[in-house]
Parts: C-alpha cells; sequence; structure tokens
C-alpha cells in the first residue's frame, strides 16, 4: 500500500514534470517566433538605414557640386559687372544714358531728359517709353 502511494506520487510527479516540460517548450517556441521576426525587423532596418545613408551621401555630393558651381558663377558675374562699370565709366554717352535711366526711374518726363542729359526728343521719348513708369 506504501508502495502505491509512492508509485501514485511519482506518476503524478512525473506527468507535472512532463506537462512543466511541454510548457516550457511551447514558451520556448514562441520566443523563438518572436527573436525571427525582431531579427527580420533588424535586418530590415539595417538595409533601410544603409539605403537612406547612401542617398544622403549623393545628395551631399550633389550639393557640394552645385555649391561649387555657384560659387563659379558669382565670380563671373562679378568680373562681368566689373567690366560693365569699367567700360560705362570710359564711354561719356553710356554715362548720359545711365544717368537717363535714373532720372526715369526717379520720376523726370522729357524735358528734363533733353535738358540735363542732352539727349534727343526721339531718343528720350524712346527711353520713357522703354523704361517710364506708365
Amino acid at each position: 500500500m506504501i508502495y502505491d502511494g509512492i508509485l501514485i506520487a511519482a506518476l503524478v510527479f512525473v506527468i507535472a514534470c512532463f506537462g512543466f516540460v511541454l510548457y516550457q517548450y511551447k514558451q520556448t517556441n514562441k520566443l523563438r517566433t518572436k527573436v525571427e521576426a525582431l531579427s527580420l525587423l533588424v535586418k530590415e532596418s539595417d538595409r533601410q538605414r544603409e539605403t537612406v545613408k547612401r542617398e544622403l551621401q549623393e545628395l551631399r555630393s550633389g550639393t557640394i557640386g552645385v555649391g561649387k558651381r555657384m560659387l563659379e558663377l558669382e565670380k563671373r558675374t562679378e568680373k562681368q559687372d566689373a567690366r560693365l562699370d569699367e567700360t560705362s565709366q570710359q564711354d561719356p554717352q553710356a554715362r548720359l544714358y545711365s544717368r537717363a535711366l535714373k532720372m526715369v526711374d526717379l520720376g523726370a518726363g522729357i524735358d528734363e531728359l533733353i535738358a540735363e542729359c542732352e539727349l534727343p526728343k526721339a531718343e528720350a521719348e524712346l527711353i520713357l517709353r522703354l523704361h517710364g513708369k506708365g
């Protein structure tokens, strides 16, 4: 009878251990599935990060190129502006026209242009028509 009790207790213990092992096995499988899913997410994130990194590098390179080109264009524009200023300073006729344009911007009329800039009436009218404010 004592052996029957011990045998039953041992059987219950073995069944309980087997149930516990089965439970742990299922939990381990669930965790393994989650770990695999997270690993895939990490790999995908790494791939996307590398793609974004590459695109950012391309944008930086392009921006640097555009910046250099802009500097070159600014230098060329400054040189051309200097040449134009120099040319207008050397040509007295061009100075008169520059003065006439400034006067038109300030609201001067035909008579003022003729008197101040010594322009013929036709040229004064043409300047007013081309550059006048209405």
